[in-house]
Formats: structure tokens, sequence, C-alpha cells
């Protein structure tokens, strides 16, 4: 690839994210709307070009193609987006459902496909990242807020395990619902491109649920340094990283449509509310979590961005705790956190005793926290225990 190639490719991409998140809140305030961005270096552009992009669109939509179907936006990277879109409005009579990117330096960007969203349930036509995504709570997270019509993208480090759950999304809640990234939240550039692959995909975001983590238990005498930066760069560095380029389309949307809220929602720990023995790694990029939640909510509010951290009691019959090999019961079993346990069973029995309401917590619980936090309109900056009683605010 000339280096040439690869500019247009970078600009392109960075072009298309910041005009995405401005169609999709000019079609349609509320966020009802699904900006999907076909570049000019994609096969199908090559295969069938612009028109033949817009042709089969209409096609999928409408049983009668006519001759003629309304040309496309255009704009360039210099333009106002907004005074192009009434433009547009005052010539035809119609919003734009085709927008083309163009440029004096480099021709043909590709073009955007505007509809408006079919999904129904309490999160419909809102567009969202889970980051941990594969498999356990993420997964779990994934398909919920899919039930409720929201779009998904399912990103995580398992890409293989991330493109089977988008599949089944798909399968089951329609195609287009779901798409898989890889992405390694400890790395600043894989974050960005992760992001921008949904933007690219689906037109914006809504909601990012950073939940991808790590658990290393050890004491202090046996946890090593190179263990404890690990925990941190993932638990602590990861979710600074997710929240600094999720933030950057949401605040877009926020120019275009002031009344409209985001969420950005850390999938935190009742570790983060209270000490964890042998367990300071973790506890501590927990406890570092909820600042970073109360100090993003207080600078992002402005822009129509709550953010708020759920705090889940064990979810015992998850992987996390349950993998024979690496769970959570095997790791404390082996490193004497739990006094005189000589079983696995012994290890879960010490912990459900802890819980007033007698389970662990399941992803349902997690799920309805979820919701709560994006319907509700005046919360933000909290930590929201979902524990059965076992942790309680002060």
């Amino acid at each position: 690839m000339s280096d040439l190639t690869s500019s247009k490719i970078k600009i392109n991409r960075e072009f298309a994210c910041s005009v995405a998140p401005a169609l999709r809140m000019l079609y349609s305030g509320d966020g009802m709307t699904i900006a999907r961005f076909y570049p000019d270096e994609c096969k199908l552009f090559r295969e069938i070009g612009m028109m033949g992009i817009m042709v089969e669109h209409y096609r999928k939509n409408h049983e009668i193609v006519p001759e003629e179907i309304a040309p496309p936006m255009h704009i360039n990277p210099e333009d106002d987006i907004a005074v192009e879109f009434e433009a547009y409005k005052k010539e035809h009579g119609i919003i734009p459902s085709y927008v083309s990117t163009q440029s004096q330096e480099f021709s043909g960007y590709g073009i955007f496909i505007l509809e408006q969203s079919k999904k129904s349930g309490r999160l419909a036509g809102k567009i969202a990242i889970v980051t941990g995504g594969a498999q356990g709570f993420g997964k779990g997270i994934a398909e919920a807020m899919a039930a409720e019509g929201a779009c998904i993208a399912v990103a995580d480090l398992n890409l293989e395990g991330a493109i089977v759950c988008a599949r089944e999304l798909n399968e089951k809640y329609g195609e287009d619902t779901a798409i898989a990234v890889q992405v390694d939240v400890s790395d600043e550039s894989s974050v960005e491109y992760m992001v921008q692959e949904t933007v690219l995909s689906f037109g914006g975001l809504d909601i990012l649920i950073s939940n991808a983590g790590i658990l290393i238990a050890g004491s202090l005498s046996d946890l090593s340094k190179e263990n404890f930066e690990l925990v941190t760069k993932v638990n602590y560095t990861g979710y600074f990283l997710c929240a600094k380029y999720a933030s950057e389309p949401m605040k877009i949307q926020n120019k275009y449509a002031p009344d409209h809220l985001m969420d950005i929602i850390e999938i935190n720990s009742k570790s983060g509310l209270e000490g964890s023995n042998k367990n300071s790694a973790y506890a501590g990029s927990k406890f570092g979590g909820i600042g970073l939640t109360q100090s993003f909510a207080m600078e992002l509010v402005e822009y129509g961005i709550k953010v708020n951290a759920i705090c889940p009691g064990n979810l015992l019959d998850g992987p996390l705790w349950s993998d024979p090999e690496k769970g959570l019961f095997k790791q404390y079993l082996d490193s004497g956190k739990v006094d005189g346990a000589k079983t696995i069973e012994d290890v879960r029995k010490f912990y459900e005793v802890k819980v007033p309401m007698g389970r662990g917590c399941t992803i349902t619980d997690v799920a309805r926290a979820i919701f709560y936090l994006v319907e509700q309109k005046y919360e933000t900056g909290q930590a929201l225990p979902v524990t059965g009683g076992q942790v309680m605010l002060k």
C-alpha cells in the first residue's frame, strides 16, 4: 500500500467518523437513525459503485425502484454539515437518505446510507459498545441489550468469540444488529479503532459498557509487580481509554441534538466499594475506576453524557468464577484466601453465606441495572451496588 493510499484511508476514516454522528442527529434528533458508511475502498463500492449502493438500498426498502432516485447530498471536510443539510432539504423538499463525502484533495471518499431504525424495546435505536463482550458478563449484557432494541459492537480481545456472539445476535434479533471488533482495551490505537468501527457501521454511539477486565488474586507477598501492573493496565487504564474515545462521537451528537442523553457505564465490582483480602490489584483498580467515573461525570455532563458505574456482586456461575483451571474458585482455593477451605465447594459456600439474599449475582441483575441507568435522566457519577445486600452504601 502506498503512503498516499494509506493516508487517504486514514483521512477517510477520520472524516467519516466526524460526519456520521452529525448526520445521524440531523436526520432524527431522537437518535432513531442508523448511518452506515461505504468507503470507496470497500469491496461493494468497487463492484457496483455509489449509485449501485443507493439502488440496492432503495430496492431493499421499496417494492418499486423509480427511474431516478433523489440525488445524494454532497459534503466536503470544510463544509458546515448543518447548513448543507438544511440547504438540501430546501432544494429537494426531503431529508437526504444518501450523503456522499468528497474532498478537493481526494475524490470519492464514499457514501452514507441513512435510515430510520426499525428496532423496538427499552433501548430501541441505541448504539452500544460492550467490551469484553465475547463471554461471561459481557456476552450476557450484549444479548440483553440487543433483545431490547440496541445495535451492539461486541468488542473483545478474543475476536473469534466476538464473531460468534455477533453472529448469534444477528440471527436472533435481525441482520445488522451486531458487529464484532477485536480490541485490546489497554492499547490506545486499538480502542480508537474499536470506536471508529462502531461509528462507521452504525453512525454514532449512545452507550459504552466498559466491561473488559481481568482479576489476578494473590497476597501482598506473592503478587508480582508484573501482575499488579497488568491488572491496573486493563481495568483502570483500559476504562480511561474507552471513555476517552467513546466520548468523542458522543460530543458530536450533543452538538447537533443537545437533548439527546448518552451513557458511559463501567462494570465495576463490589470490590470497588470495599477492600478485598489477598486481591489488592483488582480492588485497587476498581476503587480507581469509581474515581474515574465521578471525575468523568463532572467533565462530560455538559455534553449530555452520563457516567456511572455498576458494582455487581459475585457472578458465581460465570466462567470468571467457575472455570476449573483459571476460575476464582480455583485461584482462591490455591492462594488460601478462604481459611479452612479444602474444596471448591467450600469456597463457593463461603461466598454464598456472605449474601443476605443467599445467592450470587446474575447477568439479568446487571442488565436491569444498566437499563435503569440509561432510562434514568437524573443520575450521574454514581456507583450502583448490585450485590444482594452484601455491600450497602453508607
